[in-house]
């Protein structure tokens, strides 16, 4: 008998609600049985596969599950990232679809959308009948989104949009996208529609990482818009910003969730696997390896955890949130190149998930901030000084 779990060293566990424990089993729950299986197969193919996938994930009620309102579920900040951790434990590439879906497509349509806007698109994107993306990073402009080129202008009672947006999780896929561009009144956040002309979604190919998630490019060629297409309730980059805030909650503890698997495949292997007579789970420098994966996921599981009460309780600061992301990235790519050298050369094969989550955490590490962005904000919250414009 073994007297600490992988999964939780330190037994945060009891410390959850219990709705919480109910919420973090159903979602581990649903991707053993919808998910493990397959994920190997996707993430060589590169494809997902989302429209079998939504609904099922709105059924259980993971899609805009931190919102109010509109068929959403309305839970804690805490379960939503214990369901983002579950969710990434079986690919970044699920916790992006549900990231993405509700932190950066619904959440800014629930926050700054009219009440028509809300009514049209958050019941259908919650129960997983339409699909949404957030178009704000261009291929020129990806750290500094205040430099966007994609621009929209006032004909009449309309907008006319123009520019490109890239790196688009579910960008091609999408039935709506969340598109920020320039106007003369500052950056304005705009609700349109796929299928609407002058607007084309393109697929992104030959990825090494993230492969089981549908990444597109947005191009918008005098791309008219209704007046009631635009966000009426906020002007400026701390619109967007506000969003990113939400995404970048859920990857502090979604990263732990790659993290965790890797460390669990790593033990089962190396109480399997046997060099010179015995289990190589029992040399000291293997188990000096478990030891500080053991200890780096109990310090990133404490993080998160109190930063996902500060945000509960309404206290929590974006910097704290930096924190959370630089640091717990860092620490679940660490696992995961740990666990990778206990399986050797089985470490490179999909037959197992390691190099599958290390890949894919390559893309979580950029994505939301680089590190060097989380860094600086983290600088201007100790200092008071920015360090960049």
């Amino acid at each position: 008998m073994t007297a600490l779990s992988a999964a939780d060293p330190i037994d945060l566990g009891a410390m959850l609600s219990d709705d919480e424990k109910a919420i973090t089993e159903s979602v581990r729950s649903f991707v053993k049985s919808a998910v493990l299986d397959e994920i190997a197969e996707w993430f060589e193919e590169a494809r997902f596969p989302a429209r079998e996938l939504a609904k099922p994930l709105g059924e259980i009620g993971l899609l805009g599950m931190h919102l109010e309102g509109y068929g959403c579920a309305a839970t804690s900040a805490t379960a939503y990232g214990l369901a983002c951790l579950e969710l990434e434990a079986g690919d970044s590439g699920l916790r992006s679809f549900v990231s993405v879906q509700g932190s950066l497509a619904m959440f800014p349509i629930r926050a700054y959308g009219s009440e028509e806007q809300r009514e049209q698109w958050l019941p259908g994107m919650a129960a997983g009948e339409l699909i949404g993306c957030f178009g704000l990073t261009e291929p020129d402009s990806g750290s500094d989104p205040a430099s966007m080129r994609t621009a929209a202008r006032r004909d009449g009672a309309d907008w006319i949009l123009n520019g490109t947006k890239t790196w688009i999780t579910n960008g091609s896929i999408a039935d709506v996208a969340v598109v920020w561009a320039r106007t003369d009144e500052g950056i304005r956040g705009f609700v349109v529609p796929s299928g609407t002309a002058g607007f084309e979604q393109r697929e992104i190919h030959h990825k090494m990482s993230l492969r089981a998630s549908s990444t597109g490019e947005l191009v918008f060629d005098d791309v008219r818009l209704p007046a009631e297409a635009v966000l009426p309730g906020v002007v400026g980059i701390r619109g967007p910003l506000s969003c990113l805030n939400e995404a970048r909650f859920g990857i502090l503890f979604g990263a732990l969730g790659a993290g965790r698997a890797s460390f669990e495949a790593a033990l089962a292997y190396a109480g399997d696997r046997t060099q010179f007579g015995k289990p190589i789970a029992g040399f000291q420098l293997t188990q000096h390896k478990f030891a500080d994966m053991a200890v780096r996921m109990s310090q990133g599981l404490t993080l998160a955890l109190h930063l996902g009460r500060l945000k509960d309780s309404g206290g929590l600061k974006p910097d704290q949130i930096s924190i959370g992301k630089l640091a717990n990235v860092r620490t679940a790519i660490e696992i995961c190149r740990t666990a990778r050298t206990i399986l050797g050369a089985n470490g490179i094969s999909l037959e197992y998930p390691v190099i599958r989550h290390m890949t894919n955490l390559e893309s979580v590490l950029t994505y939301e901030g680089t590190e060097e962005v989380h860094a600086l904000i983290i600088g201007k919250g100790l200092t008071g000084l920015a360090a960049f414009a």
